[in-house]
């Protein structure tokens, strides 16, 4: 945290029009929304911490490694009392084309949050442009910006802040906009006015459980990451297990389905952002064209977007499973599939042939 030890005392009234200002401020800089918390996240601590005892969290040993810095931000960033969280949206189409590629078996379905730029350099951005706003209006005081970059707890922060609820699915959710959206956060050490925490509005829905096509929501507001796609796809640099592989279907990069099967998403707009906006290339994809590239054309494609961190073996490993599933559901497409499977496999790592010759017997 940039620190500042002589730091302006303001009245209650300055306070209140400084956080109406930061409100614009951050909107004006394309944040849909801008909420004021404080660092108080003794329950979201509880829930975590059981979260990591039954390990959920997976081969994610960084969930676990900073102590209690993620669930107390004074101990992550000294001095910290208030953090200002904020939203950004980022669904790049319509809905219903997200929906229907998931049938396409000849297609590959890329999380729509990465779709576009790395929203890690976008919103983070951003932020850094609006603590400097803040400074010119107030002179120096102590800051730091996060954008899922640190031990934070984004969700919890931003429910306090009242920019929406978690959801059973353990995404953010706002009524109007539903959750399609970045968060992050600026802590400070000015003793701002707070916002109302957010109601949650998901009641008796279950939606998003039913529609997980591993079930990895064993419980409402709880998620087994070691059964996500998401973390499958992504985090995981190990053989995704057998039995789960059937089950990614044509998913090659994480999986959007508790999201685009939620009813608050009906409510969703399309991003006004061009950092956002799809690709051509990734948009719609041919699982057999993008099974193709060579680890070069693979970091040449996938410049400047968050895909690009899983590294070309993974981008195989999951491809491969993809094929697979084709196979299975589609014998018709077969020749094609195993000429690329087998022609793969000669030059590829261990973990990337091990996953071909799971795809090649789908198709027996």
């Amino acid at each position: 945290m940039k620190q500042e030890n002589n730091i302006k005392t303001f009245s209650r009234s300055e306070l209140c029009d400084l956080v109406n200002k930061i409100k614009q401020w951050g909107k004006e800089l394309g944040f849909q929304a801008v909420g004021i918390t404080d660092t108080d996240l003794s329950i979201a601590e509880q829930r975590f911490n059981s979260w990591i005892k039954h390990k959920m969290h997976g081969d994610m040993s960084y969930m676990s490694r900073h102590g209690t810095k993620r669930t107390r931000p004074a101990e992550l960033e000294n001095g910290t009392i208030s953090i200002i969280s904020v939203r950004m949206d980022y669904f790049p189409e319509d809905p219903e084309h997200s929906i229907s590629l998931l049938t396409q078996n000849n297609k590959a379905y890329i999380a729509r949050y990465s779709l576009g730029r790395d929203y890690h350099k976008v919103v983070k951005k951003r932020l850094q442009k609006l603590a400097k706003q803040l400074e010119q209006e107030i002179g120096s005081f102590g800051y730091r910006v996060f954008t899922d970059s640190a031990p934070v707890l984004e969700k919890p922060l931003a429910e306090k802040a009242g920019l929406g609820w978690i959801g059973k699915h353990s995404n953010v959710l706002q009524k109007k906009t539903g959750s399609w959206f970045f968060l992050g956060e600026l802590y400070t050490n000015l003793p701002l006015p707070t916002d109302e925490p957010a109601v949650n509005h998901c009641g008796s829905c279950t939606q998003c459980m039913t529609v997980c096509p591993t079930q990895a929501i064993v419980k409402p507001y709880i998620v087994d990451s070691r059964l996500c796609i998401s973390y499958l796809t992504i985090e995981s640099k190990d053989a995704i297990p057998e039995r789960l592989r059937p089950l990614l279907g044509n998913r090659i990069y994480g999986c959007d389905d508790c999201q685009l099967f939620c009813p608050w998403n009906r409510f969703s707009q399309q991003t006004i952002e061009s950092d956002y906006f799809a690709r051509g290339d990734l948009a719609s994809p041919e699982l057999l064209n993008l099974f193709s590239w060579t680890e070069n054309e693979f970091l040449k494609h996938t410049e400047g977007t968050a895909i690009r961190r899983i590294g070309h073996e993974a981008w195989l490993r999951n491809i491969a499973v993809a094929l697979g599933n084709s196979l299975s559901t589609h014998p018709s497409d077969s020749n094609e599939i195993i000429r690329a499977l087998k022609e793969k496999r000669a030059d590829s790592s261990p973990l990337v042939q091990e996953h071909i010759n799971w795809a090649l017997l789908q198709g027996r």
